[in-house]
């Protein structure tokens, strides 16, 4: 290791507090799944967060010049495991998103192909000359985002394909985007939005519009969201020890997407509050480490896992208070599940690996 590259530059408190959702997290998993049969996902959630520490640790030593200068191949290897997810993809519940690994394990290639755009993102933007963001920047960075996404979609996976969007919204902003180019796409936006409608699948749009009236299919497609509200409002300010609509089975999933909840219900507004502020505080850092990048793609790098991990709170959050629709995005280092928890240590590794190199000229 370089002489100017040392541990002592890792951001120790951005991991404290990391850690320290994750605990929540796992504590919360282990109340919801006590009596049900996912009891002991907590173990295996402690597994996949170890994992993830070492993933970090290894991510942060190799330097991010050296990823972003084979970003080409890992892009083409990206597009590729997502064609063969299309091909020998596992189906589950109408969705064919992971790939069957030796000793049972599933793998997930939309969560790695997210560190691949950040990374992807930054190399693009860091390389352009001009400061001032052309059409043709602008639908080269789009097409760069656009056809994983679009891949993603087909599976179908509209929750992960969502979160692709941020990156490239991350991009373009930092990039130079003008008033005049963002007013042009969400006038596009806005006109392709019924042919979008049009080519989701029928559950996905009743997720989208349910929200909004959730109690018109109260044992429908608003089941979830009524649930959710409940569990949240049952809590109150301290929180319920009964815990009923986790513990009774009528909050689904309280493990996963729904993990938020199932907290708000246990530990009532001053709990959820506190995540919140956690999470809050990770973002100020990630931000501040952003702001001490060595170089352009540096703060592209950092600031575009801070657009995924934005991304993830608010539509989680908002899905389970009914303000956003049910998309299946998971509460990050909370929510259970290995593919997930691993693209995130893996996200915040490369952050490490920026701030770590912040001195060296």
């Amino acid at each position: 290791m370089s002489r100017y590259i040392s541990f002592r530059d890792f951001d120790w408190l951005l991991l404290m507090y990391v850690l320290m959702i994750c605990a929540l997290g796992v504590t919360e998993i282990h109340s919801a799944t006590e009596h049900t049969k996912f009891a002991g996902s907590h173990v295996k959630q402690l597994y996949w967060i170890a994992g993830g520490l070492g993933a970090m640790f290894a991510m942060s030593l190799i330097s991010y010049q050296k990823l972003l200068d084979g970003v080409h191949w890992m892009y083409i290897v990206s597009i590729a495991s997502l064609v063969s997810v299309m091909v020998f993809g596992q189906k589950y519940l109408g969705a064919r998103r992971w790939v069957k690994l030796p000793g049972g394990n599933h793998f997930q290639p939309s969560e790695w192909v997210k560190l691949i755009l950040i990374l992807a993102v930054a190399k693009y933007f860091a390389d352009m000359q001009s400061r001032e963001l052309s059409w043709s920047d602008f639908m080269k960075a789009g097409a760069m985002v656009g056809v994983p996404m679009l891949m993603v979609l087909a599976q179908p996976d509209l929750g992960t394909a969502l979160t692709y969007f941020p990156i490239a919204v991350m991009g373009l902003f930092l990039g130079g985007l003008s008033w005049r180019q963002a007013g042009a796409v969400l006038l596009l936006g806005a006109l392709m939005m019924p042919v979008a409608l049009h080519v989701l699948k029928p559950y996905q749009r009743e997720r989208l519009t349910s929200f909004m009236s959730p109690e018109a299919d109260a044992q429908g497609s608003g089941y979830q969201v009524n649930q959710s509200k409940i569990a949240v409002g049952s809590g109150g300010i301290w929180g319920s020890s009964n815990g009923s609509q986790t513990h009774l089975d009528f909050l689904p999933v309280p493990q996963t997407d729904f993990i938020f909840a199932a907290f708000a219900e246990e530990h009532g507004f001053v709990g959820a509050l506190g995540v919140l502020l956690l999470y809050f505080m990770v973002l100020v850092r990630l931000t501040q480490n952003a702001q001490t990048a060595p170089d352009r793609a540096g703060t592209f790098l950092v600031m575009g896992v801070v657009a995924v991990l934005s991304f993830h709170i608010l539509v989680n959050v908002g899905m389970v208070v009914g303000f956003m629709p049910v998309t299946g995005i998971p509460l990050p280092l909370m929510s259970y599940g290995g593919s997930s928890v691993l693209f995130m240590f893996l996200a915040l590794g490369m952050v490490m690996n920026v701030r770590m190199r912040r001195f060296v000229n």
